[in-house]
């Protein structure tokens, strides 16, 4: 559970073909943002309480089609790349990283102002 904006919400996170470890580059740019998910793994689908989730939100690719749906629940997609698939120099893959946190902090934002109401 994390209060965020004076709302408490409980967040999963998964994805339908979970990597064998957390990206070092996903670790360092949140530490850069001052969170630490060093010791976080990737999880599957299966590992997640679909029943009792208010919200589902897909971020990448064809997430929005893999993801199981569950008619009671509220849905959204964010279609953000993938910044595990980024190329070029570590530098250039920090970069699209940082991108890609900086507009899912910015989305959540937006999510909790309008929960808010």
């Amino acid at each position: 559970m994390a209060r965020l904006y004076n709302l408490e919400v409980e967040v999963y996170s998964a994805g339908s073909k979970p990597a064998p470890s957390v990206n070092p580059l996903a670790v360092k740019v949140m530490a850069e943002d001052g969170i630490d998910i060093s010791s976080h793994h990737p999880k599957s689908l299966e590992e997640i309480p679909f029943s009792e989730l208010d919200l589902v939100i897909t971020l990448c690719g064809d997430a929005k089609e893999t993801c199981p749906f569950v008619p009671s629940q509220r849905r959204e997609h964010w279609g953000l790349p993938d910044p595990a698939k980024a190329e070029g120099s570590e530098e250039e893959k920090l970069a699209v990283f940082r991108q890609v946190r900086d507009e899912i902090k910015a989305r959540v934002e937006d999510l909790l102002q309008r929960l808010k109401k």
